[in-house]
Protein backbone atom coordinates (compact mmCIF):
# COMPACT_ATOMS: atom_id res chain seq x y z
CA UNK A 1 0.00 0.00 0.00
CA UNK A 2 2.33 2.59 0.66
CA UNK A 3 4.72 1.91 -2.57
CA UNK A 4 1.52 2.35 -4.40
CA UNK A 5 0.81 5.58 -2.47
CA UNK A 6 4.63 6.51 -2.99
CA UNK A 7 3.89 5.80 -6.40
CA UNK A 8 0.79 8.55 -6.69
CA UNK A 9 2.86 10.58 -5.19
CA UNK A 10 5.54 10.84 -7.68
CA UNK A 11 3.33 10.72 -10.59
CA UNK A 12 1.29 13.85 -9.15
CA UNK A 13 4.43 15.48 -8.68
CA UNK A 14 5.81 14.93 -12.20
CA UNK A 15 2.51 16.17 -13.41
CA UNK A 16 2.72 19.74 -11.82
CA UNK A 17 6.35 19.82 -12.21
CA UNK A 18 5.07 18.85 -16.08
CA UNK A 19 2.11 21.78 -16.59
CA UNK A 20 4.59 24.74 -16.72
CA UNK A 21 6.63 22.82 -19.25
CA UNK A 22 3.40 21.43 -21.45
CA UNK A 23 2.15 25.43 -21.47
CA UNK A 24 5.62 26.80 -22.36
CA UNK A 25 5.53 23.90 -24.94
CA UNK A 26 1.56 25.09 -26.46
CA UNK A 27 2.83 29.07 -26.46
CA UNK A 28 6.00 27.63 -29.10
CA UNK A 29 3.32 25.92 -31.26
CA UNK A 30 1.90 29.36 -31.60
CA UNK A 31 0.68 29.45 -35.11
CA UNK A 32 1.93 32.11 -37.81
CA UNK A 33 0.01 35.53 -38.01
CA UNK A 34 -0.62 37.03 -41.32
CA UNK A 35 -1.49 40.66 -41.05
CA UNK A 36 -3.13 41.78 -44.43
CA UNK A 37 -3.66 45.51 -44.64
CA UNK A 38 -6.13 46.43 -46.96
CA UNK A 39 -5.90 50.12 -49.30
CA UNK A 40 -9.46 49.09 -50.84
CA UNK A 41 -12.57 47.76 -49.38
CA UNK A 42 -12.56 44.13 -48.51
CA UNK A 43 -13.26 41.99 -52.27
CA UNK A 44 -14.46 38.48 -51.55
CA UNK A 45 -12.40 37.59 -54.69
CA UNK A 46 -9.14 38.62 -53.50
CA UNK A 47 -9.28 37.25 -50.27
CA UNK A 48 -10.87 33.61 -51.31
CA UNK A 49 -7.78 33.72 -54.25
CA UNK A 50 -5.04 34.76 -51.27
CA UNK A 51 -6.44 32.02 -49.01
CA UNK A 52 -6.68 29.07 -51.64
CA UNK A 53 -3.15 30.16 -52.34
CA UNK A 54 -2.16 29.77 -48.66
CA UNK A 55 -4.45 26.38 -49.11
CA UNK A 56 -2.29 25.31 -51.87
CA UNK A 57 1.28 25.59 -49.75
CA UNK A 58 -0.11 23.43 -46.97
CA UNK A 59 -1.16 26.72 -45.06
CA UNK A 60 -4.67 26.93 -43.90
CA UNK A 61 -6.30 29.92 -41.87
CA UNK A 62 -7.45 29.17 -38.42
CA UNK A 63 -5.84 25.94 -38.36
CA UNK A 64 -1.54 26.48 -39.09
CA UNK A 65 -2.01 30.20 -39.51
CA UNK A 66 -3.98 32.99 -38.70
CA UNK A 67 -4.88 36.18 -40.83
CA UNK A 68 -6.23 39.21 -39.16
CA UNK A 69 -7.50 41.72 -42.12
CA UNK A 70 -7.61 45.52 -41.76
CA UNK A 71 -9.77 48.03 -44.45
CA UNK A 72 -8.95 51.11 -45.20
CA UNK A 73 -11.77 51.43 -47.10
CA UNK A 74 -10.89 53.84 -50.13
CA UNK A 75 -9.76 56.44 -47.19
CA UNK A 76 -5.75 55.93 -47.61
CA UNK A 77 -5.88 58.78 -44.57
CA UNK A 78 -6.47 55.93 -42.07
CA UNK A 79 -3.89 53.59 -43.31
CA UNK A 80 -1.41 54.61 -40.94
CA UNK A 81 -3.20 53.90 -37.92
CA UNK A 82 -4.20 50.81 -39.60
CA UNK A 83 -0.80 49.58 -40.46
CA UNK A 84 0.60 50.66 -36.55
CA UNK A 85 -2.57 48.38 -35.31
CA UNK A 86 -1.21 45.48 -37.38
CA UNK A 87 2.52 45.68 -36.22
CA UNK A 88 1.21 45.87 -32.78
CA UNK A 89 -0.03 42.48 -33.26
CA UNK A 90 3.65 41.28 -34.03
CA UNK A 91 2.55 39.08 -36.91
CA UNK A 92 5.24 37.04 -38.43
CA UNK A 93 4.35 38.79 -42.16
CA UNK A 94 2.07 41.51 -43.53
CA UNK A 95 0.05 41.30 -47.09
CA UNK A 96 -0.40 44.58 -48.28
CA UNK A 97 -2.94 44.68 -51.22
CA UNK A 98 -1.88 48.01 -52.94
CA UNK A 99 0.82 50.58 -53.07
CA UNK A 100 -1.03 53.27 -50.68
CA UNK A 101 -0.87 50.02 -47.96
CA UNK A 102 2.67 48.87 -48.62
CA UNK A 103 3.78 52.73 -48.39
CA UNK A 104 1.80 52.88 -44.91
CA UNK A 105 3.22 49.33 -43.73
CA UNK A 106 6.63 50.46 -44.73
CA UNK A 107 6.91 53.37 -42.54
CA UNK A 108 5.36 51.21 -39.87
CA UNK A 109 8.17 48.76 -39.89
CA UNK A 110 11.56 47.93 -41.04
CA UNK A 111 11.90 44.28 -39.08
CA UNK A 112 8.63 42.88 -40.44
CA UNK A 113 8.56 41.24 -43.51
CA UNK A 114 5.93 42.52 -46.25
CA UNK A 115 4.84 41.52 -49.43
CA UNK A 116 2.31 43.30 -51.90
CA UNK A 117 0.02 41.38 -53.71
CA UNK A 118 0.01 44.38 -55.95
CA UNK A 119 1.89 47.57 -57.04
CA UNK A 120 1.81 49.63 -59.92
CA UNK A 121 5.91 50.73 -59.85
CA UNK A 122 7.82 50.20 -56.56
CA UNK A 123 10.82 51.12 -57.82
CA UNK A 124 9.77 54.88 -58.64
CA UNK A 125 7.63 54.79 -55.21
CA UNK A 126 11.21 54.18 -53.58
CA UNK A 127 10.04 50.99 -51.64
CA UNK A 128 12.38 48.69 -53.28
CA UNK A 129 15.49 48.67 -54.85
CA UNK A 130 15.31 46.69 -58.07
CA UNK A 131 13.46 44.15 -58.90
CA UNK A 132 15.13 41.05 -58.65
CA UNK A 133 16.63 42.22 -55.40
CA UNK A 134 14.15 44.02 -53.81
CA UNK A 135 15.74 44.61 -50.67
CA UNK A 136 15.26 45.52 -46.63
CA UNK A 137 11.73 43.38 -45.95
CA UNK A 138 9.69 44.04 -48.69
CA UNK A 139 8.82 42.09 -51.64
CA UNK A 140 5.74 41.00 -53.95
CA UNK A 141 4.09 41.52 -57.02
CA UNK A 142 4.08 44.59 -59.43
CA UNK A 143 1.80 45.57 -62.17
CA UNK A 144 4.12 47.13 -64.44
CA UNK A 145 2.88 47.09 -68.33
CA UNK A 146 3.57 50.55 -70.21
CA UNK A 147 2.21 49.32 -73.27
CA UNK A 148 -1.24 47.99 -71.36
CA UNK A 149 -2.30 51.69 -70.95
CA UNK A 150 -2.53 52.34 -74.91
CA UNK A 151 -4.47 48.80 -75.47
CA UNK A 152 -7.06 49.93 -73.71
CA UNK A 153 -7.66 52.94 -75.76
CA UNK A 154 -7.34 51.04 -78.47
CA UNK A 155 -10.07 48.18 -77.25
CA UNK A 156 -12.28 50.87 -76.58
CA UNK A 157 -11.75 52.11 -80.22
CA UNK A 158 -12.79 48.63 -81.60
CA UNK A 159 -15.79 48.29 -79.28
CA UNK A 160 -16.60 52.20 -79.86
CA UNK A 161 -15.75 52.99 -83.74
CA UNK A 162 -17.44 56.59 -83.66
CA UNK A 163 -15.97 57.87 -80.49
CA UNK A 164 -13.78 61.03 -80.58
CA UNK A 165 -13.98 62.14 -77.06
CA UNK A 166 -12.41 60.45 -74.55
CA UNK A 167 -12.86 61.46 -70.90
CA UNK A 168 -10.30 59.98 -68.61
CA UNK A 169 -11.16 59.77 -64.77
CA UNK A 170 -7.72 59.18 -63.06
CA UNK A 171 -5.85 59.72 -59.54
CA UNK A 172 -3.48 62.69 -60.06
CA UNK A 173 -2.00 61.89 -57.15
CA UNK A 174 -0.30 58.54 -58.14
CA UNK A 175 2.49 59.06 -59.72
CA UNK A 176 2.50 55.69 -61.72
CA UNK A 177 -0.77 57.23 -63.06
CA UNK A 178 0.95 60.60 -64.48
CA UNK A 179 2.96 58.49 -66.60
CA UNK A 180 0.07 56.65 -68.04
CA UNK A 181 -1.33 60.10 -68.71
CA UNK A 182 1.35 60.86 -70.77
CA UNK A 183 1.73 57.42 -72.32
CA UNK A 184 -1.99 57.96 -73.50
CA UNK A 185 -1.53 60.67 -75.30
CA UNK A 186 0.54 59.72 -78.17
CA UNK A 187 -2.32 56.65 -78.49
CA UNK A 188 -5.04 59.15 -78.81
CA UNK A 189 -3.57 60.80 -81.21
CA UNK A 190 -3.09 57.95 -83.72
CA UNK A 191 -6.61 57.33 -82.68
CA UNK A 192 -7.86 60.48 -83.78
CA UNK A 193 -9.37 60.80 -80.16
CA UNK A 194 -9.05 63.84 -77.98
CA UNK A 195 -8.56 63.33 -74.36
CA UNK A 196 -10.42 65.23 -71.47
CA UNK A 197 -8.78 64.55 -68.21
CA UNK A 198 -10.77 64.02 -65.25
CA UNK A 199 -8.37 64.33 -62.15
CA UNK A 200 -9.14 63.31 -58.50
CA UNK A 201 -6.89 62.62 -55.68
CA UNK A 202 -9.65 61.31 -52.76
CA UNK A 203 -12.84 59.72 -52.32
CA UNK A 204 -14.30 63.21 -51.77
CA UNK A 205 -13.23 64.73 -55.52
CA UNK A 206 -15.19 61.67 -57.31
CA UNK A 207 -18.68 64.28 -57.24
CA UNK A 208 -16.91 66.96 -59.16
CA UNK A 209 -15.20 64.96 -61.55
CA UNK A 210 -18.47 63.18 -62.78
CA UNK A 211 -19.89 66.60 -63.32
CA UNK A 212 -16.91 67.90 -64.90
CA UNK A 213 -17.82 64.32 -67.71
CA UNK A 214 -21.11 64.84 -67.89
CA UNK A 215 -20.39 68.66 -68.69
CA UNK A 216 -17.79 67.67 -71.32
CA UNK A 217 -20.09 65.14 -73.27
CA UNK A 218 -17.59 62.57 -74.07
CA UNK A 219 -18.59 59.38 -76.03
CA UNK A 220 -16.99 57.38 -73.76
CA UNK A 221 -15.10 56.68 -70.35
CA UNK A 222 -11.71 55.32 -69.69
CA UNK A 223 -10.96 54.95 -66.15
CA UNK A 224 -7.02 54.31 -65.03
CA UNK A 225 -6.39 51.64 -62.65
CA UNK A 226 -5.14 51.98 -59.06
CA UNK A 227 -6.48 51.85 -55.34
CA UNK A 228 -8.85 54.79 -55.41
CA UNK A 229 -10.64 54.11 -58.19
CA UNK A 230 -10.98 50.12 -57.58
CA UNK A 231 -11.88 51.98 -53.90
CA UNK A 232 -15.03 53.78 -55.40
CA UNK A 233 -16.03 51.48 -58.83
CA UNK A 234 -19.28 51.18 -58.09
CA UNK A 235 -20.20 54.54 -58.31
CA UNK A 236 -18.14 54.92 -61.15
CA UNK A 237 -20.12 52.18 -63.11
CA UNK A 238 -23.06 53.44 -62.07
CA UNK A 239 -22.59 57.10 -62.99
CA UNK A 240 -21.40 55.46 -66.73
CA UNK A 241 -24.67 53.99 -66.54
CA UNK A 242 -26.87 56.61 -65.78
CA UNK A 243 -25.09 58.69 -68.59
CA UNK A 244 -24.87 55.47 -71.17
CA UNK A 245 -21.41 56.45 -71.19
CA UNK A 246 -19.30 53.15 -72.70
CA UNK A 247 -16.18 52.61 -70.26
CA UNK A 248 -13.36 50.28 -70.17
CA UNK A 249 -12.05 49.65 -67.01
CA UNK A 250 -8.67 47.85 -66.10
CA UNK A 251 -10.23 45.61 -63.71
CA UNK A 252 -12.70 42.88 -63.98
CA UNK A 253 -14.88 43.49 -60.78
CA UNK A 254 -15.86 46.69 -62.54
CA UNK A 255 -17.36 44.98 -65.67
CA UNK A 256 -19.07 42.20 -62.72
CA UNK A 257 -20.96 45.32 -61.20
CA UNK A 258 -22.41 46.42 -64.73
CA UNK A 259 -19.10 47.67 -66.10
CA UNK A 260 -18.75 47.69 -70.63
CA UNK A 261 -15.23 46.11 -70.91
CA UNK A 262 -12.08 45.86 -68.90
CA UNK A 263 -8.54 44.68 -69.93
CA UNK A 264 -5.34 44.06 -67.70
CA UNK A 265 -4.21 41.58 -65.45
CA UNK A 266 -6.25 39.40 -63.22
CA UNK A 267 -5.72 40.63 -59.91
CA UNK A 268 -6.74 37.21 -58.29
CA UNK A 269 -3.88 35.87 -59.66
CA UNK A 270 -2.14 38.26 -58.22
CA UNK A 271 -3.29 37.66 -54.99
CA UNK A 272 -2.90 33.69 -55.13
CA UNK A 273 0.65 34.16 -56.34
CA UNK A 274 1.09 36.24 -52.67
CA UNK A 275 0.89 33.71 -51.29
CA UNK A 276 3.81 31.93 -52.84
CA UNK A 277 5.03 34.76 -51.01
CA UNK A 278 4.35 34.24 -47.93
CA UNK A 279 4.76 30.27 -47.86
CA UNK A 280 8.56 31.42 -48.93
CA UNK A 281 9.14 33.92 -45.71
CA UNK A 282 6.53 31.96 -43.18
CA UNK A 283 9.67 29.13 -43.99
CA UNK A 284 12.74 31.46 -43.88
CA UNK A 285 13.36 33.16 -46.95
CA UNK A 286 14.28 36.78 -46.72
CA UNK A 287 11.95 39.03 -48.66
CA UNK A 288 14.90 41.37 -50.08
CA UNK A 289 16.29 38.36 -51.82
CA UNK A 290 12.96 37.05 -53.26
CA UNK A 291 12.16 38.56 -56.76
CA UNK A 292 9.25 40.71 -57.33
CA UNK A 293 7.49 39.32 -60.35
CA UNK A 294 5.34 40.69 -63.02
CA UNK A 295 1.96 40.10 -64.15
CA UNK A 296 1.12 36.65 -65.88
CA UNK A 297 -1.96 36.35 -66.95
CA UNK A 298 -4.16 39.18 -68.79
CA UNK A 299 -7.59 39.15 -69.57
CA UNK A 300 -10.55 40.96 -71.25
CA UNK A 301 -13.90 40.81 -70.00
CA UNK A 302 -17.05 41.98 -71.36
CA UNK A 303 -20.58 42.61 -70.24
CA UNK A 304 -22.84 42.03 -72.92
CA UNK A 305 -25.89 42.65 -71.07
CA UNK A 306 -24.31 46.48 -70.48
CA UNK A 307 -23.70 46.57 -74.44
CA UNK A 308 -27.00 45.53 -75.08
CA UNK A 309 -28.74 48.47 -72.58
CA UNK A 310 -26.23 51.12 -74.21
CA UNK A 311 -27.50 49.58 -78.00
CA UNK A 312 -23.80 48.65 -78.76
CA UNK A 313 -23.10 45.65 -80.90
CA UNK A 314 -19.83 43.86 -79.89
CA UNK A 315 -17.70 43.27 -82.64
CA UNK A 316 -17.13 39.53 -83.09
CA UNK A 317 -13.37 39.97 -83.12
CA UNK A 318 -13.55 41.49 -79.63
CA UNK A 319 -15.91 38.48 -78.23
CA UNK A 320 -14.11 35.87 -79.87
CA UNK A 321 -11.10 37.33 -78.00
CA UNK A 322 -12.73 38.00 -74.56
CA UNK A 323 -11.10 35.57 -72.01
CA UNK A 324 -15.25 36.35 -69.98
CA UNK A 325 -18.34 37.47 -71.96
CA UNK A 326 -21.23 38.01 -68.95
CA UNK A 327 -24.29 37.13 -70.66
Amino acid sequence: MMIICAALAVVFALGLLAEPFTADAQQARRIPTIGFLWATPRVDRMTTAFEQGLHDWGWLNGQNVAIEHRFAEGHFDRLPELAAGLVGLRPDVIVADAAPATKAAKRATRSIPIVFAVHGDPIGAGDIESLSRPGGNITGLTLIHPELIGKQLDLLKQAVPRVSRVAVLWNAANPTKKLDWRELKPVARTLSIALQSREVRRPADFDAAFAAIRDGRPDALLTLGDALTFSARVSITEFAASERLPALYQYREFVEGGGLMSYGADLADSFRRAAGYVDKILKGAKPGDLPVERPTKFELVINARTAKALGLTMPPSLLLRADHVIE
